[in-house]
């Protein structure tokens, strides 16, 4: 009888397993055994422990495609050749490559701007939505100031401050302007997709999908600080449940959307120290003309990792494609193309 190989990555579950369990364990800790944990808010919980699961399964599985296992050790083994040099360098790439997002720039500033009004809304909307999940953050008031509060991370208490300040305001509508950044730069990841052809050509359908989620949950949010501050709290109970079932989705859809590529991101930061690498180490000369065009690292890494995707690039004489540099490649294209229909001329 044939085995039947199972589809589910039985390390990426226990990666998954091992991220919830460290969840579980910091809303239990976090909260002071649950003490401060809002029940009002399990349904957050529920939707954060399966993106964790969600994503972290999902990032195990692609660590360990070919070329991403490749790129992954090979940026490893960049990094510790120089290790002080690549060190040093660390932040600067950090701030360029991951927060600072400067190749989106080098391509469209519109686009740019875009990335970083959502980048930034969601950064903000989640260090204040998961820590108040998980029961790690929450406000006592102070005394009998009515307006004046205490933060409190788990049970210490910290920082002082009053509600009717400039930072009190923020800390309290700290949610909100997350939702109007995001909002700004959905507008104009739509406007541009609605008037450049050339965006909408490439359009894929999970994008207006991920831009309508979005969407939908700054929208909500928005509304329940005008329910609560100018509609004396009309519809509130309406639209927080509308709110937590926009979130909740938003978050169990993670995992297998467009918005992944958060997480793969930092990654790059491997594959700058692989380029730099290989900027400076041997070239490979092409078989054909004798020119150097590429590292030879990555001419060797491409020949081990193509056939373990399916691709065979052998060429007739036992050699390999990939050691042809582009131009002698699209001359002998266009030579084998010239011997099929007898000539050009």
């Amino acid at each position: 009888m044939a085995s039947v190989t199972s589809p589910v990555d039985r390390r990426g579950v226990t990666w998954g397993l091992v991220a919830v369990a460290i969840v579980v364990a910091l809303t239990f800790i976090g909260s002071d055994r649950l003490v401060w944990f809002d029940a009002a808010l399990v349904g957050y919980l529920f939707g954060l422990v399966f993106a964790v699961f969600g994503v972290v399964y999902r990032y195990a599985v692609w660590l360990r495609r070919p070329p991403t296992a490749m790129l992954n050790k090979r940026g490893w083994d960049a990094f510790r050749a120089r290790k002080a040099r690549n060190a040093a360098a660390l932040p600067a790439l950090v701030g360029t490559h991951v927060l600072g997002q400067t190749f989106i720039y080098r391509r469209s500033k519109t686009r740019w701007l875009a990335h970083q009004l959502v980048f930034w809304g969601c950064i903000l909307a989640a260090l204040i939505t998961f820590p108040l999940t998980l029961g790690l953050l929450h406000f006592q008031s102070v005394g009998q100031q009515a307006d004046r509060y205490q933060v409190y991370v788990s049970r210490v208490g910290t920082a002082e401050f009053d509600a009717s300040t400039v930072i009190g305001w923020v800390i309290f509508h700290g949610l909100d302007l997350a939702a109007v950044l995001v909002l700004a730069g959905v507008f104009i990841f739509l406007r541009r997709r609605l008037n450049d052809p050339g965006a909408l050509a490439v359009e894929r359908g999970g994008d207006f999908l991920v831009l309508a989620g979005l969407f939908a949950v700054s929208v909500t949010g928005l509304f329940l600080t005008v329910s609560s501050m100018w509609l004396d709290g009309q519809f509130y109970s309406a639209l927080n449940t509308l709110h937590a079932l926009t979130v909740i989705l938003g978050l169990m859809y993670l995992p297998f959307g467009k918005l992944f590529h958060i997480f793969q991101r930092p990654g790059n930061l491997g594959v700058a120290y692989y380029k730099t690498a290989n900027a400076e180490g041997e070239q490979a000369l092409c078989r054909r003309c004798g020119d150097g065009f590429a590292s030879a690292q990555q001419i060797a890494d491409l020949q081990e990792v193509l056939p373990q995707m399916g691709f065979d690039y052998q060429a007739d004489d036992g050699g390999s494609y990939q050691d042809t540099c582009p131009r002698c490649r699209r001359a002998s294209v266009t030579l084998a193309q010239s011997a099929r229909v007898g000539g050009f001329g």
